[in-house]
């Protein structure tokens, strides 16, 4: 698969951000990065997929599943958005991705 259908877009919030930012036990910036992914995409997949795009070593990349939230609609209905598979990516020492 082209390393573009793998990694959808990346995911800017506070929450990300920070732990972007956030220092290790050794003092040093922990330099992970959230990113929406494809749901069929395996760990070795996100891996090679980030480090063509952005020219960097991954070190550890972390999965999880994100349930569709239940939205209510005018007529009394629900209806449910879809489930998303996102990427926690941690980037070896010296490495930096600028999302901004």
């Amino acid at each position: 698969m082209d390393p573009r259908e793998i990694i959808i877009q990346p995911i800017v919030t506070e929450k990300a951000t920070l732990l972007s930012e956030r220092v290790n036990k050794k003092g040093t910036p922990q330099n992970s990065y959230i990113f929406k992914v494809n749901p069929r995409s395996s760990k070795i997949e996100i891996r090679q997929a980030i480090e063509a795009i952005f020219r960097v070593k991954v070190k550890d990349v972390q999965t999880l599943w994100r349930r569709g939230k239940i939205r209510r609609n005018r007529k009394g209905g629900t209806s449910r958005l879809s489930d998303i598979k996102r990427a926690i990516v941690t980037l070896r020492e010296g490495n930096k991705i600028e999302l901004r």
